[in-house]
């Protein structure tokens, strides 16, 4: 089993702090090049906001979205928009706290009836596997891999979907963070924003283009391609695309207030930053 617990996390949460510190230290030990990049704006001056952090699931009803958004309902979030993946087989909503200095979530789940036989009895498995005792637990969202997983079987679903891989290879836990552009004083657009962090050594994820949507769509979107982190398997461990950091530049609608939802077909290329890893 793969569970990330550095300072015993399925303890009881008190604070929306609290849970957004957990998921922090658990994305940058799986992926230390975004505390790097995070370090690299801080020594621009820049205090860096989240626009928004990203969990994948399955469509089960052990561990489904109304099962992995409770967490946040807990804290005062609320459902705020959903969207469909086809090609990719999944379904995900956002959700956003009152207080809009809270980043929003956005979590999306694969639909098991639409994989192949293969995929989807592997993933019923591993789901089978889950104790009751964590699936009561109230940070189940952070779990980590609850499950026995082999190297053979992963590749054999990367070769379906990589989104199946990954939760297969990582369970339950922050997919990436997103660094919110608008926030920022010495870069003020995307490419700016692109420019600095390719000068830094770090790659982008290229799939449709650096840069997802457009002001007219009032969201632009680019990230970087995952870090490799080594996994243990049963065969024993393997270095494989962990986590990735995101960036987000929102525009203003009619009503001048920013756009705070999400564009299905950019974030349809952002999930491909898992493809591969560096």
């Amino acid at each position: 089993m793969f569970l990330y617990n550095p300072s015993n996390p399925l303890s009881k949460i008190d604070s929306l702090n609290q849970l957004l510190d957990i998921f922090w230290k658990d994305y940058i030990t799986l992926n230390p090049r975004a505390l790097l990049i995070y370090e690299q704006f801080a020594k621009l001056g820049e205090t860096l906001s989240n626009d928004h952090l990203a969990f994948r699931t399955y469509d089960h009803p052990k561990v489904n979205l109304s099962v992995m958004e409770k967490i946040f309902l807990k804290f005062g979030y609320c459902e705020m928009g959903d969207y469909h993946f086809v090609e990719k087989k999944l379904y995900a909503k956002h959700y956003e706290h009152p207080n809009a200095e809270n980043p929003k979530i956005f979590i999306s789940q694969i639909k098991l009836n639409e994989l192949s036989t293969f995929a989807r009895t592997t993933s019923l498995e591993a789901i089978n596997e889950i104790s009751q005792a964590q699936l009561s637990h109230e940070l189940l969202i952070n779990m980590g891999r609850p499950w026995k997983a082999k190297y053979e079987i992963y590749e054999k679903l990367k070769g379906e979907s990589e989104y199946a891989a990954w939760l297969y290879a990582f369970g339950f836990r922050v997919n990436h963070f997103t660094i919110l552009i608008n926030s920022l004083k010495t870069l003020s657009n995307l490419k700016a924003v692109n420019d600095f962090v390719k000068s830094n050594g770090h790659t982008l994820n290229s799939s449709g283009g650096e840069i997802k949507g457009t002001p007219e769509e009032l969201l632009e979107q680019s990230s970087t391609i995952a870090s490799n982190f080594s996994v243990p398997f049963s065969e024993g461990q393997f270095s494989i695309p962990s986590t990735y950091y995101e960036f987000a530049m929102r525009y203003s609608q009619a009503n001048g207030q920013l756009y705070t939802g999400f564009i299905a077909k950019s974030a349809d290329k952002i999930f491909e930053s898992t493809n591969k890893g560096e």
